[in-house]
């Protein structure tokens, strides 16, 4: 039976909320399929605003890839701001997807990607308004498969009472292969009911269904293991790699927006993974190892995304680009490309010590010239030795003079505040440093108007990094140290109105924490929050600190731990974690081998060009890095 759109419900009311085009769907490059025709039907969600979700890679990609396929349909849904929610629940209005405006509750699946932690209540909200139960024990045969994906799925354990299942790693392949098994299981008849098809999509060690786990807690409140609770269910759930990226160029058509987006712009991927080895980076640990694109790929994304958007900006993106080994030939090449039309290259932050000038001239070659954006992450050379980031202060200085000589005058550094180790001088050292920068500036130009940007973030443990065991430092010291800092920079009156500062404060860092090394107990402390009104968390002017503490407080004490238990509490190396059960293929003698050599001070090089040094992922997944250079490059495009 079709499913009817709940659009003539929604219309009446958009005019009494604020941005009603976000809910109205109907982009360039959407696509509604026929529901009758489809054997399997996918909702994908961002648990954030549309301005937010619509531009995310991960989930235009599923999106594209689900639909390409005979008798699966996927449609989009995004969180509904607080206006809407009110007037839903009073209209009794479902959640809905913006394609077809198709009821949430109706698919067969719903895939939500977390990108971050402070999304979980906004998972709660769309739960609910979509009359699926929250806890995914009281879900029935006629509900959805609510399944996890993107980094904070790695520990999924703060929300494994709302989850039926998580995928850890790249979603392509594992997307396509749920959806062949829920296929198979419906062709038989759905035997089992919903635990049928969750067995096997268990047992197939790609996918983690939490409540096939039992969890066992010491007295003091650590955890003494995590079990299979039934035969056939693999005591260990591994990661997802996808090899060979030229096999997999999408999105080709992307998503172009009806309302303004954080990031308006065709974004490719021209690596997956990184191996510089930052110890902090949970996203450099989660997707080793390196797989690059060829620059042939490359250049035709860009041509075919830019024909079917029209987008007038292009992002070569990954978690550190300037390290692509064809990156020099890919600038040069799309730049002799699109010089003389509307369309700029733009690369995120780059390492400094993979900035060259050559570079940087090719991707301002379409005109636009935005200031350079450098990450030292560490105020100290010493703290820099313990985070991984093998960047000297000279290196910047030097980077950033050729920068200015050249015909810049903004520079952008990100730093971190609250890094394992650090000492008061260790941030004080970044006004230093940014003093330095100004200077460097001035004195190779000659001119006044040279401007330094300092935005620093308060530093979260995540888990499967080597940091995982590090104790949090408390927000109290965090925005002691943040002031410190502000008041150093505010008090010189050479450098001081050169240099901009953006932070922080400490208490965001610290519910994220909580819920980054969290296990289940704290998902009671998520349903209270929201219960209380916790919405859109990532958001500051809708985050409560307040809220936060009140609602663990009540909730943990029952248990004996608290927040500072689960932030500021260092871990020893025989302590069972959250998510040991749960495989990003990193062996976890190196991982705490690396947390001592970072506690020493030792710095480790990168793999891509030195010996292997056992990490363990390569082995462990069956994988193997792959990186260029193919020695080929783009030709010009065919004049029209």
């Amino acid at each position: 039976m079709p499913v009817e759109s709940i659009f003539p419900r929604l219309e009446p009311v958009l005019p009494r909320v604020q941005k009603p085009i976000q809910y109205v769907g109907g982009e360039l490059n959407s696509q509604i399929k026929d529901w009758d025709e489809a054997e399997v039907r996918w909702a994908l969600m961002y648990p954030d605003a549309y301005e937010v979700g619509l531009p995310n890679q991960g989930v235009q990609i599923l999106y594209e890839i689900l639909n390409e396929r005979e008798g699966v349909l996927a449609e989009r849904t995004y969180s509904v701001w607080p206006d809407l929610e009110a007037i839903m629940r009073e209209e009794g209005i479902p959640q809905f997807t913006v394609d077809a405006h198709r009821p949430v509750g109706a698919f067969d699946v719903l895939g939500v990607s977390f990108s971050t932690e402070l999304g979980y209540t906004n998972l709660l909200t769309a739960l609910d308004l979509a009359g699926i139960p929250l806890e995914a024990a009281d879900r029935g045969d006629d509900h959805p498969i609510v399944l996890a994906g993107g980094h904070a799925a790695f520990n999924p354990e703060p929300i494994a009472d709302f989850l039926d299942a998580a995928v850890l790693g790249d979603g392509e392949e594992i997307a396509l292969a749920i959806t062949e098994v829920i296929r198979e299981w419906k062709a038989d008849g759905a035997p089992g009911g919903r635990d049928g098809l969750l067995m096997r999509l268990a047992a197939s060690g790609g996918v983690y269904v939490p409540k096939f786990y039992d969890v066992t807690y010491l007295p003091d409140g650590r955890i003494q293991r995590v079990a299979p609770n039934r035969p056939g269910v693999p005591w260990r759930v591994e990661k997802h790699t996808v090899m060979d990226l030229d096999k997999w160029p999408y999105p080709k058509k992307p998503l172009v927006p009806l309302a303004e987006t954080v990031h308006e712009r065709f974004s490719v991927e021209i690596f997956r993974g990184c191996t510089r080895g930052c110890r902090f980076c949970q996203a450099g640990m989660i997707t080793r190892p390196v797989r690059e694109r060829s620059i042939t790929t490359i250049g035709a994304m860009v041509d075919e995304g830019l024909k079917q958007s029209g987008f007038q900006e292009v992002g070569l993106l990954s978690l550190s680009s300037a390290d692509h080994s064809e990156i020099g030939e890919v600038a040069k090449d799309l730049a002799d490309r699109y010089e003389g039309t509307n369309t700029s290259l733009s690369l995120p932050s780059t390492r400094v010590d993979a900035f060259n000038i050559t570079l940087a001239n090719e991707f301002s070659r379409g005109g636009r010239r935005s200031g350079l954006t450098f990450a030292p992450e560490g105020g100290s050379e010493r703290l820099r030795k313990v985070i991984n980031k093998m960047v000297t202060e000279d290196d910047l200085i030097r980077t950033v003079t050729t920068a200015y000589e050249n015909g810049w005058r903004q520079v952008k550094l990100y730093f971190m505040c609250g890094l394992p180790t650090e000492e008061d001088e260790d941030v004080l050292a970044i006004a230093d440093m940014a003093k330095r920068v100004i200077k460097a500036g001035r004195d190779a130009t000659g001119r006044r108007d040279i401007r330094c940007t300092v935005s620093i973030g308060g530093f979260v443990p995540k888990p499967h990094t080597p940091f995982q065991w590090a104790a949090q430092c408390d927000h109290e010291t965090v925005d002691r140290r943040l002031k410190a800092l502000k008041d150093a920079l505010r008090g010189d009156k050479e450098y001081g109105r050169a240099i901009g500062l953006r932070y922080h404060d400490g208490q965001p860092s610290i519910v994220e924490g909580l819920l980054s090394r969290g296990d289940r107990r704290v998902g009671r402390v998520v349903r209270a929050v929201w219960e209380d009104g916790g919405r859109f968390d990532g958001w500051s002017e809708h985050f409560s600190f307040e809220r936060w503490l009140g609602s663990a407080a009540q909730v943990l004490a029952e248990h004996g731990v608290d927040v500072d238990w689960y932030t500021t509490r260092e871990r020893d190396e025989v302590e069972v974690l959250p998510w040991d059960h749960l495989d990003a293929g990193l062996d976890r003698e190196w991982l705490w081998q690396d947390w001592r050599d970072a506690v020493d001070e030792t710095e480790v090089e990168d793999c891509r060009w030195t010996p292997c040094y056992d990490c363990g992922v390569c082995p462990t997944m069956g994988t193997e890095i792959q990186i260029g250079p193919t020695g080929k490059r783009l030709l010009p495009l065919s004049v029209v």
